[in-house]
């Protein structure tokens, strides 16, 4: 073979060498292509799902309740309008409380009676001119009075007794009787004065100011800044035994629930107004013991101020899943299952999520498990089918409501150990995307995995922290006037709760 043959057969194989090459590096980058593909497509799924999540807080709604409660999406002008559709309403059971007599809704109202006589120049008889005789009242109706408030001056006068016989021998024996000992030495509030102020703050939520131009109305200038000032006196003065008091009852029940909430407090000394700070919430759990109740001001939300509040207590705590509860030693903690709901149904894209229904319960009327709705349903998403295994075990827990603890522990173990387990068996087989809220509802679930079930480990735990999330929102929402003491800023403050 000549020495051209040759070079032209080195040089083929040198091309053929190098386009194989390229075509390997092609391979390459197109697959490294797909990953990034596949990688951005993920991202931009997550940042989707971060945006609506955005859109909801903002302008949406934060209850969880789905269904008749979501707001209608305003229509897009540039679109045309589409025909209403019709859907079918899952059948519920409602039961029908009887409505309440007049007398019921004021039994606990003074009466007091008018009576209308006859006049003396109707009191003869028309027809045989003979003065009439008394036979007796009927009722005709009744009506509400209001007394406002009055404001009235007390001056206390002190009498004073003499001796006569020592005032005869030229000495003077004088005696002055005791008055009642004033609330607050050199001022003139009254125990019910400062009640008033305190009630009208805390229990209807009125603020200072508007209180001084009520109090001007009635006659009384009463500054805000003084007001204030009777406000933290008698708090710390007379409230504060009662909430040491009632925190070391706390600390001797069995079950205690906590959450805590965001607030400012403005012109805090050495913190910015817009610094976050956190009230602390304790409440006893369903112990058929007196409901204790109190609220916890601290700066901030680290794991040091629940441990230094339940300092010596050894119970159950009911709690969402912050790492600051797991802080606390020689205690169980028990999670709320409606939290693990709460993320799967974050997870659930939105346009599906107003189908979904969320049974508590706590709730009014009775919800019958929605049809189509079942862990079991293959129709479903991941995300649907979380929300639907929480859902089969708020229902059971509605049935065991009315149970005594005993009953309802058994039960637990009977009905809800094999959803549980059905529950936990189902998640192993989910590989969700990495990132997305559906990874991060699992992963809050499998961390969560004993505390969740500890529920049953007592027939007195719930299912839920929903008592302690609904005494949050009435300190945040100030909507119910029962007085409850609470620990603020080192002073002692009455916050409104249900």
């Amino acid at each position: 073979m000549s020495s051209e043959a040759e070079e032209l057969i080195a040089f083929l194989k040198k091309v053929n060498n190098l386009q194989e090459s390229h075509i390997k590096e092609q391979a390459i980058t197109i697959d490294n292509l797909r990953i990034t593909i596949t990688e951005l497509q993920v991202t931009v799924a997550n940042l989707n799902e971060t945006i609506d999540e955005f859109r909801r807080k903002f302008f949406g709604i934060s209850s969880e309740k789905a269904s008749d409660s979501v707001a209608k999406e305003m229509p897009d002008t540039n679109e045309a309008i589409e025909e209403p559709k019709i859907t079918t309403v899952t059948e519920h059971t409602r039961t029908k409380k009887p409505k309440s007599t007049r007398q019921d809704l004021y039994a606990s109202l003074p009466i007091r009676y008018v009576k209308c006589d006859v006049p003396e120049d109707q009191r003869i008889c028309p027809d045989c001119d003979i003065p009439m005789g008394h036979l007796g009242y009927k009722f005709v109706r009744e009506e509400l009075n209001i007394i406002p408030a009055k404001v009235e001056r007390i001056h206390y006068l002190a009498e004073t007794v003499v001796c006569p016989a020592c005032r005869e021998e030229g000495d003077t024996t004088i005696i002055a009787a005791k008055t009642p000992t004033p609330l607050m030495v050199h001022s003139p509030v009254s125990p019910s004065m400062a009640a008033y102020v305190m009630y009208q703050k805390s229990g209807n939520h009125i603020p200072f100011y508007r209180q001084q131009a009520d109090w001007k109305l009635k006659g009384v200038p009463l500054p805000r800044e003084t007001a204030a000032n009777w406000y933290n006196y008698c708090a710390l003065e007379y409230l504060l035994p009662i909430y040491d008091y009632l925190h070391q009852e706390l600390l001797k029940r069995d079950i205690i629930h906590v959450d805590e909430v965001p607030c400012q407090v403005i012109h805090e000394e050495g913190r910015e107004a817009t610094a976050k700070s956190y009230m602390w919430i304790y409440l006893s759990g369903t112990d058929g013991k007196p409901a204790v109740v109190l609220y916890d001001y601290q700066p901030g939300r680290g794991g040091n101020y629940p441990i230094e509040f339940l300092s010596g207590y050894t119970g159950m705590i009911h709690c969402d899943g912050y790492s600051a509860y797991g802080m606390i030693q020689e205690v169980i903690l028990v999670c709320c299952l409606a939290h693990c709901r709460r993320k799967f149904y974050e997870a659930i894209p939105k346009e599906r999520r107003k189908k979904v229904k969320l049974l508590d319960i706590s709730s009014e009327q009775e919800i019958a498990e929605p049809k189509g709705q079942t862990a079991l349903d293959s129709t479903l998403l991941p995300a649907e089918k979380g929300v639907a295994f929480c859902n089969r075990l708020f229902f059971l827990e509605r049935r065991y409501k009315q149970l005594s603890a005993e009953d309802r522990k058994i039960m637990r173990q009977e009905q809800e150990t094999p959803v549980w387990d059905e529950f936990w068996s189902w998640l192993d087989t989910l590989n969700p995307t990495g990132g997305s809220k559906l990874e991060k509802a699992v992963d809050y679930a499998c961390n969560h995995h004993e505390t969740l079930m500890n529920y049953m480990l007592d027939g007195r735990c719930e299912i839920s922290n929903n008592a302690a999330e609904r005494r949050a929102k009435t300190y945040v929402m100030g909507r119910n006037y029962v007085l409850d003491i609470v620990m603020c800023c080192s002073d002692l403050y009455l916050v409104a709760l249900s």
